[in-house]
């Protein structure tokens, strides 16, 4: 008689006959990753795919913490899984335990991944570089504290340059936790803050050694860092994340060293190439001053005042000597030229004289012609009337009684009119 199975029966009889296969349990396969998706519980659902088939999958949290990429859609696979079924489903699928990449390996994928993740957020840009200190003074170098990197940096840097104080932040730079033990190391050199340049680095090693510094919390580390940070990872072929967000990669950490410091040796062959170049400069500038100051005293002696005013009193000397010898010449030139200017004043006067008297004579003859008492000395008189004197020339202004003046050619005499009489032709009035 046929058995009835329920659903729930039949799809825990599967999974279990499928668990019960020994080769099932853990086998490799490979195939293409589809239908990917990273649920927020940290577990990861895909389905993986060839050319004929597709078989569901799922990665637990637990195992895929251990991934050093990220899974996306299209990249080509070989993972361990072991085959089951879902019996609430009865969908058969593969749990992951590993997830290899097909034709790379999973570090170089993980390391070309968050390359290219970081650089597309900007952290290797150059605008972000912090330059390097050209004479540190204080150095923090975050490596092991028992490697052979930190003995070689210490070294380097005393030889270099022994002005310059090193602190130690120990770090673990390799294995589980290296990543975050390097991270804080960071973190605490720039919380105290009292380093100019850190030193981050170790010596050679696989990729996997190395892997600490390919890291997404020590690149971040790096790239927050308000202390410039020397990438100092491996030998000189290694390339890490830390190298290209660092602000300056070193080949190696004796290479570190010799970049974060100049070397001492140089600076005091400059110094003394500058030295003798200041002493030449000196001694070139004591000569030109000396050859200007004889310039100089030369120039002063020429123009000295008091051979100025020897030489002003010699000119004044041969002027007096002349004078003295051309005076008595010129005062004798200038008494003759006085004398004849006398005698021409003398003749001028003379004949002036004469001429102003004969005019005088003249105008005295003209002025006696024309004198009225030259009139009265001819037996005419002169009437005057009033306190003005005004002449009376017509008898109709007089009345009687009215006081004359009368003048003669010698004396004169006041009269009163007694009588007025005109003259026959005027009407006959007696004075």
């Amino acid at each position: 008689m046929n058995t009835v199975y329920s659903v729930t029966r039949l799809n825990n009889e599967i999974k279990d006959l499928l668990d019960a296969v020994p080769g099932y349990r853990s086998l490799l396969v490979q195939g293409e990753i589809s239908n990917y998706k990273a649920h927020s519980s940290g577990h990861h659902y895909m389905s993986l795919k060839d050319e004929g088939a597709s078989i569901n999958a799922v990665l637990f949290r637990s195992d895929a913490m251990r991934l050093k990429f990220r899974l996306e859609n299209g990249m080509k696979v070989i993972v361990r899984a072991r085959v089951s079924s879902f019996p609430r489903t009865g969908q058969v699928q593969l749990y992951i335990s590993e997830v290899i990449p097909d034709g790379a390996g999973a570090l170089n994928l993980a390391f070309e991944q968050l390359k290219a993740k970081l650089q597309a957020e900007g952290l290797f840009d150059a605008q972000h570089k912090k330059p390097i200190p050209r004479m540190p003074l204080k150095i923090a170098l975050i490596t092991s504290p028992t490697g052979a990197a930190v003995r070689d940096m210490v070294r380097i840097l005393g030889r270099r340059w022994p002005l310059a104080s090193v602190t130690l932040y120990p770090a673990l730079v390799q294995g589980q936790g290296a990543a975050d033990s390097i991270a804080r190391a960071i973190g605490l050199a720039n919380a105290i803050g009292d380093a100019d340049v850190i030193l981050c680095g170790r010596g050679g090693g696989s990729m996997e050694d190395l892997w600490a510094f390919n890291e997404e919390v020590v690149a971040r580390a790096i790239f927050a860092s308000e202390i410039p940070v020397i990438s100092a990872v491996g030998h000189e072929p290694d390339v890490t994340i830390a190298d290209f967000v660092a602000d300056l990669r070193a080949p190696t950490p004796s290479g570190a060293a010799e970049l974060a410091v100049p070397d001492r040796a140089e600076y005091a062959l400059a110094v003394r190439a500058l030295d003798t170049r200041m002493h030449a400069a000196a001694q070139k500038q004591v000569r030109q001053r000396l050859h200007q100051l004889q310039s100089l005293r030369q120039r002063l002696e020429a123009r000295n005042p008091t051979r100025y005013i020897a030489e002003k009193r010699l000119l004044l000397d041969g002027l007096v000597d002349r004078l003295s010898a051309s005076f008595p010449v010129y005062l004798k030139r200038e008494e003759q030229k006085l004398t004849l200017l006398r005698r021409r004043l003398l003749s001028a006067g003379k004949d002036g004289v004469q001429r102003r008297r004969l005019r005088f004579a003249r105008l005295v003859a003209t002025l006696d012609a024309i004198s009225p008492l030259r009139v009265l000395a001819r037996g005419y008189a002169v009437a005057t009337k009033g306190v003005r004197g005004a002449v009376v020339t017509d008898a109709a202004a007089l009345k009687t009684g009215d006081r004359l003046h009368i003048r003669f050619a010698k004396g004169a005499a006041n009269c009163r009119v007694t009588e007025i009489r005109e003259e026959p032709n005027n009407g006959g009035k007696d004075v």
